[in-house]
């Protein structure tokens, strides 16, 4: 078990360093293109395609920001009112909300994979040699790379679900983490 636990985590790291070069690179590009074209545009010589490929390059940055957003665990949540459930509760709810979750991802997949088959023939206005599907082709591998997210944080969500570790959020009083510190703290009050 340790020995898949640390192999899990290794993947994971790689995982990481993987969607964060990504999220590096696509930022770099963004702004180097952005600045670039406001030092064209004072030069008096505006480029055309700048507005077109920014804007594919921030969704392009939303999409594997979003994957790696996932990875970390840091996506709005509500792990405090999984705190506050009764720990034979959790696992249900816990369960119910990543088929949710990867449920959704593995439609937005399958819809941008048929999406794609739509667009085949079609280009950039300004880069006409830049072909539509390869600049929306984000959104089905943005959806499979939030769902290997959600896969990999899984088991840990589950431990924490059974209530093994923290539920985690940082914010979160360790009274909503144990039962018991809160019956101690009212009869404390008293």
């Amino acid at each position: 078990m340790a020995n898949s636990s640390s192999s899990l985590a290794l993947m994971r790291t790689g995982f990481e360093r993987f969607l964060a070069a990504i999220v590096i690179v696509l930022l770099v590009g963004m702004t180097a293109v952005v600045f670039g074209a406001v030092v064209f545009r004072k030069l008096g010589a505006s480029l055309v395609w700048y507005d077109e490929v920014a804007s594919i390059l921030l969704a392009w940055l939303t999409y594997y920001g979003s994957a790696l957003a996932a990875l970390k665990r840091s996506h709005i949540g509500f792990p405090g009112l999984i705190a506050a459930m009764p720990p034979a509760l959790r696992l249900p709810v816990v369960i119910l909300a990543e088929v949710i979750v990867i449920g959704f991802f593995v439609l937005l997949a399958w819809v941008g994979i048929e999406v794609l088959g739509y667009l085949e023939g079609l280009t950039l206005v300004s880069l006409p040699w830049v072909p539509v599907w390869f600049t929306q082709s984000v959104i089905p591998i943005g959806a499979v790379l939030f769902i290997i997210a959600e896969l990999m944080n899984l088991p840990e969500i589950l431990r924490e679900a059974r209530g093994h570790g923290p539920i985690h959020d940082p914010e979160i009083p360790p009274e909503l983490l144990n039962p018991d510190l809160l019956k101690d703290a009212r009869g404390a009050e008293r």
